[in-house]
C-alpha cells in the first residue's frame, strides 16, 4: 500500500491544510464550544491539550497499514480556521477505504463550510485511489447527515456504536 500524505486541498472559499501543531492555539478557540462535543462526547481541550494531541496525531498512525490524514479548515474571506476533517485510510476486502469525519466550529455552522469541505476531501480521496469513502454518523445528527450527502455518501445498513455507517464507493 503506498503512503498517501495530506495535501493542501483548495475549493471557492476554503483552503484545508494540512494540521499543524502550531495550529492548537487557534483551534483550540474553534472548538470551545460545549455543543460541539454533543453526539461525539467529551469536552473542548485547552490550548496545551490540544497541542499534545495534533503532536500524536502528526506522528502518524502506529499501525503501518493504516495512515491518519487530518486538515484545518481556513476560510480565505475571514483569513481564519473555522474548523477540521479528517480521513483514516485502512486496507479492506475491496482495496483501500477512508473513514473521514468532520467539525466545524458553532460561529461558522450553517453556512455550507462543512458540506464544502466534506465534497471537497471526498474528491480528493478518490484521486488517491482510495476505494470507498465512509462516515459514522449519529440519527439524530441531521447536520452531519446534509454534509455526508453533500459529499455523495448514501445511509447503509451497517451500525456501529449507535451510529449509521454512511458510504460512498469510488471507481
Amino acid at each position: 500500500m503506498s503512503l498517501i500524505g495530506a495535501q493542501p486541498i483548495r475549493t471557492p472559499r476554503l483552503d484545508l491544510l494540512p494540521l499543524l501543531v502550531e495550529h492548537a492555539e487557534e483551534m483550540a478557540g474553534v472548538l470551545s464550544d460545549p455543543a460541539l462535543h454533543t453526539f461525539i462526547g467529551g469536552t473542548p481541550d485547552a490550548p496545551q491539550a490540544l497541542r499534545s494531541r495534533y503532536r500524536r496525531i502528526t506522528a502518524g498512525s502506529p499501525d503501518p497499514a493504516v495512515t491518519w490524514l487530518n486538515w484545518v479548515i481556513r476560510l480565505r474571506d475571514e483569513d481564519c480556521l473555522t474548523g477540521t476533517v479528517q480521513a483514516t485510510i485502512g486496507p479492506s476486502d475491496g482495496g483501500r477505504v477512508a473513514e473521514i469525519a468532520w467539525v466545524v466550529g458553532t460561529p461558522w455552522q450553517g453556512n455550507g463550510i462543512a458540506s464544502e469541505a466534506a465534497r471537497a476531501l471526498a474528491d480528493w480521496l478518490a484521486r488517491q485511489r482510495v476505494t470507498a469513502v465512509v462516515a459514522h454518523i449519529h440519527p439524530d445528527h441531521h447536520a452531519s447527515a446534509a454534509v455526508a450527502t453533500a459529499a455523495g455518501l448514501t445511509p447503509t445498513e451497517e451500525w456501529q456504536d449507535g451510529e449509521a455507517r454512511w458510504r460512498r464507493g469510488i471507481g
